[in-house]
């Protein structure tokens, strides 16, 4: 019953955000939950990736309940970047097919094709990600062990940031070229 009430709270919420913040567009009309959230995410394998957050700032009755959820639409092919929370997360497919998995601190991965009605579980802190493989849009849903989860992308930990380059290039192995070019694509600086 818990379950329930938290997705029909999500289909109802049109609250947009990529990940764990959402810029406000002030130039567009405040909407029922607040005012629409800037499309500043990156198109970067031609698909979309589109989170409806439910969080303490959109259901502040949330507050000190230490949960918190996402519905996610993936067109076909698309993608959510590997990237970290802080906390668990239980995943969800409603609909369509999605291969999914995170990598140990052994660096061994494991991952799984995912189809209606299956469910993983990603660890709290280790490196995961989704991809649409399916051929239809995937509809999903995330549960997550905290009202604040905390995400961070690792391709923009690096590369969006002002992180100097010379020092992405030492920790990440890569030639100065490379680290240009996404710096470039992620908006970093330096």
């Amino acid at each position: 019953m818990f379950l329930l009430v938290f997705f029909i709270l999500i289909s109802h919420s049109s609250a947009n955000s990529v990940f764990e913040f959402c810029v406000a567009e002030l130039s567009q009309p405040r909407g029922p939950s607040g005012l629409v959230v800037r499309d500043n995410a990156k198109n970067l394998s031609s698909s979309i990736s589109i989170l409806h957050n439910v969080e303490t700032s959109q259901f502040p009755g949330l507050n000190g309940m230490g949960i918190s959820m996402a519905q996610q639409h993936l067109m076909v092919g698309g993608v959510v970047p590997i990237h970290t929370h802080r906390v668990c997360e239980v995943f969800h497919v409603h609909e369509g097919t999605i291969l999914t998995g995170f990598i140990d601190t052994n660096n061994k991965a494991y991952y799984k094709t995912l189809n209606k009605g299956e469910i993983m579980i990603m660890p709290p802190t280790l490196m995961h990600f989704l991809v649409n493989v399916g051929s239809t849009p995937v509809l999903a849903f995330s549960t997550f062990a905290s009202e604040n989860r905390g995400t961070q992308v690792v391709n923009n930990a690096f590369y969006g940031g002002n992180l100097p380059s010379d020092l992405v290039e030492k920790i990440t192995l890569l030639d100065p070229s490379l680290v240009h070019k996404f710096k470039k694509l992620f908006g970093g600086t330096n």
